[in-house]
């Protein structure tokens, strides 16, 4: 449609890339006429085209800032989608020139949270209301219904509330959309969930590089195998689409197209910014952290090809390859690495988990992790039915420390833990890297002992720092004089001798 239309849209939408596109078009057939503009015309002819051809949808396309502005019923509400960073300011800018106080700007971009809190200060003072809102679940769920995480001014949210509630993915309990809490939380909230995404993917690319590599299993029997396990426990979107994938011929030549794409990661930067979050807030991340490694090092593609070259020369030999497997065998590694993956993901959930709730700690937010894994049941990218379970866990005891020591949990880790060391140790001895594996069951072994090794270096800081230390058997504080101690009680010995 076009902007002939005397009526007032309920809303309005900035920033007509893919998902802005989309998000435009799941507000306008829920039933809200919804207003569009982007400073590349051809972008809005694209949406209202799709309008028309989607359902005669009632989407308005605007061609400037004013007329985009004023074509909203007040109190406005924008939303705007465009790359985090300047151009957020930019669009800021030519928008609210037309705003009034009582208006609301939505970021719905992956922008780091402090510039976030930086607009709520800057919109505040010209009477503007804002929310920082993390939208997952990438084009189809902007399009049908993604997971929906604002926070910021809270009036900002009860003005747009009824249309979050109806875009949202829906589950059995509710829609997948909350109000997050103050400040930039919202946008915190979903940098972390890319976070547990990296780990989630990296633990998937872990299991099939095993079966594969060690078990020498085929694409097909790959698919058919994560067909099964998304009937299960690990029933999620990321499981679902690795079955797809193995799925998919080459249309260029022989095999599956899985095979043909170049072993190179890209990313956009939330996950490492979780892993600096975490290093700031000194929460234990390793399983995202080593994800995040594993991206870095996939990008070293010429340096990995040229460094098994020079390691096979110097006399490196797989220690083992694809081994020839009964079918009881294969049975017990397929199984094996479900369990594997499942221990992992935990502990990957679980670093997740605590940093969010440092954060909170740390910035007054208040949030509610049981409700975040909630919105996260559907929608977006780290969807899964192991969410309820997480809800679940949090509504039991909403101070739990940790995932690790809710007691169902507890529970499974534990039952899994043999078949979890079983496959870390074969892809060890086999050169197979399972850092994100390796990194979880790390985790899981240093949390759950009483005692560590600890004592060793805080005794080493005290002796070239006198950093103090203290003692298991009396408080205070304490310094030793190691070395000297340690060559009085050397030249005692020699007299003994």
């Amino acid at each position: 449609m076009d902007a002939s239309s005397l009526a007032l849209s309920r809303i309005g939408l900035a920033g007509l890339a893919v998902m802005g596109q989309n998000l435009a078009l799941n507000i306008a057939e829920k039933g809200f006429p919804i207003s569009v503009y982007n400073r590349t015309a051809s972008k809005i002819d694209e949406t209202l085209g799709r309008a028309i051809s989607e359902g005669q949808l009632p989407l308005f396309g605007h061609y400037s800032p004013r007329d985009f502005v004023l074509s909203i019923k007040p109190p406005r509400s924008v939303i705007i989608l465009v790359k985090a960073g300047a151009p957020v300011d930019q669009t800021i800018a030519a928008l609210s020139e037309h705003m009034s106080p009582g208006d609301c700007i939505v970021d719905g971009g992956n922008e780091w949270y402090e510039n976030t809190e930086r607009r709520i200060r800057e919109a505040t003072d010209r009477g503007i209301l804002y929310l920082g809102m993390g939208v997952s679940g990438g084009e189809e769920g902007a399009r049908h219904g993604p997971s929906l995480m604002p926070g910021g001014s809270f009036q900002a949210y009860e003005n747009i509330k009824e249309v979050l509630h109806k875009v949202a993915a829906q589950v059995d309990d509710g829609p997948c959309v909350t109000y997050i809490g103050e400040g930039g939380s919202g946008n915190f909230v979903k940098m972390v969930h890319n976070g547990i995404e990296y780990g989630d993917m990296q633990l998937i690319s872990e299991a099939y590089d095993v079966l594969k590599h060690v078990g020498g299993l085929s694409n097909d029997e790959l698919a058919e195998i994560f067909d099964e396990w998304n009937r299960g426990e690990l029933e999620s979107f990321l499981i679902e689409i690795t079955a797809d994938i193995f799925k998919v011929k080459d249309e260029h030549g022989e095999g599956e197209l899985v095979d043909k794409i170049l072993d190179k990661t890209g990313m956009k930067g939330t996950g490492k910014w979780t892993v600096q979050q975490a290093a700031e807030l000194s929460v234990a991340a390793p399983t995202i952290a080593a994800s995040l490694d594993c991206r870095y090092l996939s990008g070293l593609k010429e340096e990995r090809e040229s460094a098994s070259r020079v390691l096979e020369d110097a006399g490196l030999k797989d220690e083992v390859g694809p081994v020839k497997l009964s079918g009881s065998d294969k049975k017990r590694l397929v199984d094996d690495v479900r369990q594997a993956l499942y221990a992992s993901k935990i502990c990957s959930y679980a670093q997740g988990m605590n940093l969010l709730r440092a954060k909170s700690t740390e910035k007054g937010w208040n949030l509610n992790l049981g409700e975040l894994a909630r919105i996260w049941k559907g929608g977006c990218i780290i969807r899964a039915v192991f969410l309820d379970r997480i809800k679940r866990a949090y509504q039991r005891n909403p101070s739990l420390a940790s995932l690790v020591v809710d007691p169902e949990f507890a529970s499974e880790m534990v039952q899994r833990q043999a078949a979890w060391r079983r496959i870390v140790g074969l892809a060890i001895s086999a050169g197979i890297t399972t850092p994100g594996m390796c990194a979880s069951l790390a985790y899981f072994d240093t949390y759950r002992r009483a005692r560590l090794p600890a004592n060793l270096v805080q005794a080493q800081r005290d002796l070239f720092g006198a950093h103090t230390f203290e003692r298991i058997d009396r408080p205070g504080s304490f310094h030793s004089e190691w070395t000297k101690l340690a060559r009085k009680s050397k030249s005692g010995l020699g007299a003994l001798n």
